[in-house]
């Protein structure tokens, strides 16, 4: 049975439970899944935030989610992964994101989880606007991210056949 994938750019909030139970519906093959919500905060960089705001490209969006999930099952034995990104105005403490992975083992789930996570702060076309006291402000990509997606860069190595392969950097 192939990977299951499902890429969702919505406004609406999302029923945590059902997604997770959908990632092995009928599959007697998952190990185990992984998964991650992002929330909301009500503070970012010693402001507090009353509302966010976030826009996107449609169509090009839902492509780089799409190939960010495809690089996952191409490095990991994937057996289905789900993700939601929602748009739009949310206020502290409402979902943001959902990354879920099923696979048979809790390495591959675990690391896939992250690494979709991870792509998706610096690779999406996501802007983001927050609320706050002083005002409204557009918020960059972090350092962080970018430094937190750069890890799971892969070196070449040139194999005994003198061909050139990419080795995956164990952390």
């Amino acid at each position: 049975m192939q990977a299951s994938t499902e890429v969702s750019v919505q406004e609406a909030d999302f029923d945590l439970g059902a997604e997770l139970a959908q990632l092995s519906a009928g599959r007697a093959d998952v190990g185990g899944i992984a998964s991650f919500v992002g929330l909301v905060r009500d503070v970012n960089d010693g402001s507090g935030v009353h509302a966010m705001t976030l826009e996107h490209y449609p169509g090009m969006t839902e492509r780089s989610l799409a190939e960010i999930v495809e690089q996952a099952k191409s490095r990991w034995a994937l057996l289905g992964v789900r993700v939601i990104h929602r748009i739009g105005r949310l206020m502290p403490s409402e979902r943001i994101v959902f990354v879920g992975v099923a696979s048979r083992h809790r390495g591959d789930a675990f690391a896939a989880c992250e690494f979709i996570m991870d792509y998706l702060k610096t690779q999406a076309p996501f802007w983001k606007r927050e609320e706050t006291p002083e005002g409204a402000r557009w918020v960059d990509a972090r350092e962080t991210d970018d430094s937190a997606a750069a890890r799971w860069e892969r070196p070449a190595e040139q194999g005994a056949d003198g061909t050139w392969d990419e080795v995956e950097q164990r952390r």
